[in-house]
């Protein structure tokens, strides 16, 4: 015998008493029961299931395999004490919070269907943010809050929702806005003269316990268009979060509500010059340096060891170095935690190819790099000490 559903006699039960018809373990070793009647409802149609207890025993998950309704529990209950009778507590807030949002949805994917004749192709009920795909592949912002506009209007008219068992034969009766993906009887959510539906979710009564439906962005995918959106109670509680977040920064950026995003932009500018002049800094300090490296060298080979020193660094100083004495051979090396770096650059008036140097002080360390005749660098394994590889590639250049 199927469990019976009594969140579709009542989706608004948030508690009930019950036998267990059996209780089991799924292939992955989940504990589950099945009970005689349950207000749970299970994960189906995008809407996610319900959560509560059981007993007292949490249920985690609900779901319809092979014709059975499993309540899926952290740990199996004592049926020697329950004797098989139990009691069940539905998560109502969740509940609840499912219901505002797909029926938001209804009325959204409705007023897309009556504006524009723009179709809903699938829905997902996320724990903070929904979506719609919409067969469509652009929307503008004056169709959003059209759309936005008419869905609140319905919402504030607390039109009532009915539900009603339709014989197929039957449906041709009725404007469907979607051809039901079911055959035999079919669950009509219906709000007169707007929408009329098939669906299996949890309803409230009324479109006014929605209370308000709130289009948050939209963005392509492939060949069509997703829509983020929030109903009920989840556009207060992030109006709440937002709130919080400007007061936070009408303090920080000592602004009014209508000055932030020019304080922002100044913000921005301000870092934007800052960068600015710390780059032109680093690269007359490097400049400086290079100008040592060149001109404090007792030889035509140059070398010098850094610690944490980035390859960006190492390149920009081996050039400016041989810009400065064009005789000059340049290897600068840098030791960053289990791994050597390492540039070679030549001067114009200098005798060496760099390539050939770069690939003697690679077998040395295990590594792989690049370049030409001018400059080369790479990087591997920390096998030996900065210096030793100096060393190394001083000893190359002496054959």
């Amino acid at each position: 015998m199927p469990t019976k559903k009594l969140f579709y006699e009542d989706a608004y039960i948030q508690s009930f008493e019950t036998n267990i018809v059996r209780q089991a373990q799924d292939e992955e070793g989940h504990d589950y029961v099945v009970l005689e009647e349950t207000a749970f409802y299970p994960t189906a149609g995008g809407q996610p299931n319900d959560t509560g207890e059981i007993n007292g025993q949490a249920v985690v998950d609900v779901e319809e395999v092979d014709g059975e309704l499993r309540h899926y529990l952290n740990e199996p209950l004592d049926l020697a004490v329950t004797d098989r009778e139990v009691s069940a507590q539905i998560d109502w807030p969740r509940r609840f919070d499912h219901m505002q949002q797909h029926t938001g949805q209804h009325i959204l994917s409705a007023a897309f269907a009556e504006l524009f004749e723009i179709e809903t192709v699938s829905f997902h009920l996320g724990e903070r943010i929904c979506t719609i795909d919409l067969d469509t592949d652009g929307l503008t912002e004056q169709q959003a809050e059209q759309v936005e506009a008419r869905a609140n209007e319905i919402i504030q008219e607390n039109r009532a929702i009915e539900t009603r068992q339709v014989p197929e034969e039957e449906l041709a009766n009725y404007p469907l806005r979607k051809t039901p993906s079911v055959t035999g009887t079919v669950r009509l959510i219906i709000i007169p003269d707007f929408d009329y539906n098939g669906c299996g979710g949890t309803h409230p009564r009324s479109t006014g316990e929605v209370t308000m439906s709130k289009i948050l962005n939209w963005e392509r995918q492939k060949k069509r268009i997703r829509v983020q959106f929030i109903c009920g109670d989840r556009v207060r509680h992030q109006f709440n979060e937002k709130q919080a977040v400007l007061h936070k920064l009408n303090d920080r950026l000592n602004a009014p509500d209508d000055g932030l995003v020019e304080a922002v932009e100044r913000l921005l500018e301000n870092e934007k010059q800052m960068e600015k002049s710390l780059q032109e800094t680093k690269t007359a300090l490097l400049h400086h340096e290079a100008k040592e490296l060149a001109f404090e060298r007792e030889e035509a080979f140059v070398g010098k060891v850094y610690e944490g020193r980035g390859m960006k660094e190492l390149q920009q100083l081996a050039r400016a170095a041989v810009a400065e004495a064009s005789e000059a051979i340049v290897v600068l090396v840098a030791e960053n935690d289990q791994q050597l770096q390492f540039v070679c650059a030549r001067g114009q008036a200098a005798d060496a190819n760099m390539k050939e140097l770069a690939d003697v002080l690679l077998a040395e360390i295990d590594g792989k790099g690049g370049g030409n005749e001018q400059i080369a660098q790479g990087g591997g394994e920390k096998k030996v000490r900065g210096s030793e590889l100096l060393e190394t590639g001083r000893g190359a250049l002496a054959k």
